[in-house]
């Protein structure tokens, strides 16, 4: 029971000011609140490192803090979707530019580690194993999402929690898919959308929507990158990959390629 919040109406919570004398509420019969409703204790609790260096914190909760930001990315775009799925390309614009501005968030948590030399890296990297941010479900899953779809990229989750949700997201029709088969629903392509302004072009602002989050979703990419290349130059990844090498194979396959190709034609 202590961890139910109770819902209060705008007359509620104007007497609680007042009883209080507007000072915030001090005590509570069970769990706090904000805790209870943030899970706050346990998202501090989780940060647990494998060394004694201080830097290595900060590596750790910034690839926790992305992880977070992956799925709330891809709560947005599966909303999204799902609006584009039913013909609603206007509905579909709020949660598109939710997620384009998710995307910034996410990229500017690269900030976080811009200290990080490959001799700080190195005081910890080898406790890491085989730890690679190419093993985050969260992350393949948006890329599937997004129609970066690679079936052989599934192996790894095969024996985890995960693989369901993958193996759903690779099957189904991605964002792309379903925004692909809205503009055949309305006869029409790219060029000729773009070809009329106004108002009233919802999928003209759909294009726009959808363009945002192509280009922040490949601004981490290449921030991803550049990250890499500070901390590692072009040795061998901790995953098997060949690091700098896959990256940059991994980035010629873009997000959206048919809206960026309509740009030569307009």
């Amino acid at each position: 029971m202590g961890d139910v919040i109770e819902s209060l109406t705008a007359e509620q919570r104007e007497a609680k000011a007042g009883a209080n004398g507007g000072v915030p509420t001090a005590e509570f019969a069970g769990r706090i609140p904000y805790d209870a409703y943030t899970h706050a204790t346990t998202l501090h609790s989780l940060q647990r490192t494998l060394s004694g260096d201080p830097g290595e914190m900060s590596f750790l909760m910034v690839g926790q803090i992305m992880e977070l930001y992956f799925g709330l990315t891809r709560y947005e775009l599966d909303g999204a979707r799902a609006l584009i799925r039913d013909g609603d390309a206007w509905a579909a614009l709020a949660p598109l530019r939710r997620a384009a501005l998710d995307l910034e968030g996410l990229n500017a948590a690269w900030k976080a580690l811009s200290w990080m030399t490959p001799s700080d890296f190195n005081r910890f990297r080898d406790l890491l194993g085989e730890g690679s941010g190419f093993q985050s479900a969260a992350y393949r899953e948006l890329e599937f999402l997004l129609g970066l779809k690679t079936e052989s990229l599934i192996r790894p989750f095969r024996r985890s929690e995960s693989y369901p949700r993958l193996l759903k997201a690779l099957e189904e029709p991605s964002l792309w898919d379903e925004t692909m088969a809205l503009l055949a629903k309305h006869d029409t392509g790219w060029v000729e959308v773009y070809r009329v302004d106004g108002p009233d072009n919802h999928l003209r602002m759909l294009g726009e929507a959808l363009m945002a989050v192509a280009v922040a979703f490949g601004e981490w990419r290449h921030q991803h990158l550049v990250t890499v290349r500070r901390t590692m130059g072009a040795k061998p990844g901790s995953g098997g990959s060949a690091g700098i090498a896959w990256l940059e194979r991994s980035m010629a396959r873009v997000v959206f390629p048919e809206l960026w190709e309509t740009r030569t034609y307009m």
